[in-house]
This record gives structure tokens, C-alpha cells and sequence, in this order.
């Protein structure tokens, strides 16, 4: 008999929002704070290393310019910024996932005992500590997913007409579906489903996959915000995957919604 996933009304958008509910429950708090002071903290170190190279950069410029373009300084500092501030948002956020993996599905697994009532029977720190092999495992098992596809979507920003028209489309469209995985494999992870059936159960529900893959990345574009996008992207992941796939991830085959 094939496991169907249920049909909700509910859109990939919705679970992320809820993911801001979430993360102020008393009981999640700690878990949240904990990935979360990790990452301002590292996030913080790398902008003030980043901004003395940048104003280096700057001075050297200065002393090259004649008298009569000193102006341009005041144009490029604030576009440097912003630039630097996107730039490094997106590789902080990539080096985060692996740093913050432990701690992410911890995260998952008290948001999941939180809406579900029930203990995961995961064990304590030492088992996490034994774990983080495998853990550590399944984060290269998604780079490896994810980089030779990411290598060919780029290729295509050379092509012309394509790289000006169709190729942008593609990108946002591959980083959703990219987000989804990243974000809901934790509680997938967390009951041990394979990383093919998980991404399995996400294709079976391809809306609720990409709206939520896409919020989660027009958030994490967002300077200063994309500080807190993880911790709510987990809580909104894990959410769905208790809507959605908790009753029927250990079935092999799923059916679509």
C-alpha cells in the first residue's frame, strides 16, 4: 500500500512565518541562542577582518586618485558596504550550516518535541558527540549534492542571451529548492530517513518545497536579518515535516500530495 502525504492548505511561506513564532517559545530559546551566538559572533569577527581589508583598499585608492575624482570615494564606500554585507552574508551562511550542524538538529528535535509532545529518544550529549560523524557525513553528502549542479547553473550566466534572461530564473529557482533541502533534511536526519527519500518527499511536494526554499532565500538576502534566518528556517522546516511527512517517512514509497 503507497503512504500518501497528506493535503494541507498550507504554503512553504507559512511554515517559515511560523518558524518566527517558534524560536521565542521558552523551551526553544536555549537552542536558539546557542547556533545563534555562534553565528553574530564568528559573523561579526569576519566583518571587522573584512572591513580593515576594505578600508586598506580604500586608502590605497585615495593616495591613486587625482584631486579632481576624490568625489568618487563617498560614491563607492557605501556601494562597497553593501556589496561586502550581501557578499558575505551568502558564504557565512554556507560555512555556518556545517559549524551549526549539531546544534541545528538538536534545534529540529526539540521543535519537533515541542509541537509533537513527544521525546525523540535521541540520547544526551555523549551520543550526540558519537554522532557527529555521521552528522558531519550528511552535510557533505548535500555539498556534494549541491556543488556540481551550482557549477553547471553558473556556466550557464556566460552563455549569452541566456545568461541575461533565463539563467537568473534558474539560479533563484535551484537555490530555493537547495534551501528546502538544507533546511528540512535536519528533522529528516533526525528520524535517520536516507537522504534520497528525503529528497524524495520534498519533490512529492514541490510547492510547499519551493515557496518555502524561496522565502527562506529572499530572507537570507537581507543584510543584519539573514542572522536569525537559520534557526527560523529550521523551526518552520520542522513544522512542516510534522504537518506533512512524520506519519509516513519510513514508507518507501510516497506519494504525491
Amino acid at each position: 500500500m503507497t503512504a500518501k502525504i497528506p493535503t494541507i492548505k498550507k504554503s512553504g511561506v507559512n511554515y517559515f512565518m511560523q518558524g518566527f513564532t517558534l524560536i521565542k517559545q521558552p523551551g526553544l530559546r536555549t537552542f536558539v541562542i546557542i547556533p545563534l551566538s555562534i553565528n553574530f559572533v564568528l559573523f561579526a569577527t569576519a566583518m571587522y577582518v573584512a572591513f580593515g581589508q576594505l578600508e586598506r583598499l580604500f586608502t590605497w585608492m585615495s593616495a591613486q586618485l587625482p584631486e579632481y575624482l576624490s568625489w568618487l570615494e563617498f560614491f563607492l564606500w557605501p556601494l562597497a558596504v553593501a556589496t561586502l554585507l550581501v557578499f558575505m552574508s551568502f558564504i557565512f551562511s554556507s560555512v555556518m550550516n556545517w559549524i551549526a550542524a549539531p546544534f541545528n538538529g538538536l534545534l529540529a528535535e526539540k521543535v519537533e518535541m515541542h509541537l509533537t509532545g513527544k521525546p525523540l529518544n535521541s540520547g544526551g550529549t555523549v551520543d550526540l558527540i558519537k554522532d557527529l560523524p555521521r552528522i558531519m557525513g550528511r552535510e557533505w553528502t548535500k555539498l556534494k549534492y549541491y556543488l556540481p549542479r551550482a557549477i553547471g547553473f553558473l556556466i550557464l550566466f556566460w552563455l549569452p542571451f541566456v545568461g541575461q534572461t533565463v539563467a537568473p530564473i534558474l539560479w533563484f529557482l535551484f537555490t530555493a529548492w537547495m534551501m528546502a533541502i538544507q533546511y528540512c533534511d535536519f528533522p529528516f536526519d533526525n528520524h535517520k530517513v536516507p537522504f534520497q527519500d528525503m529528497k524524495t518527499a520534498l519533490s512529492n511536494t514541490k510547492g510547499t518545497s519551493y515557496s518555502f526554499g524561496a522565502t527562506v532565500t529572499l530572507f537570507s538576502m537581507i543584510p543584519l536579518v539573514n542572522l536569525v534566518v537559520m534557526p527560523v528556517a529550521i523551526c518552520g522546516a520542522t513544522a512542516m515535516w510534522v504537518e506533512r511527512y512524520r506519519e509516513v517517512y519510513k514508507h518507501p514509497t510516497i506519494a504525491n500530495d
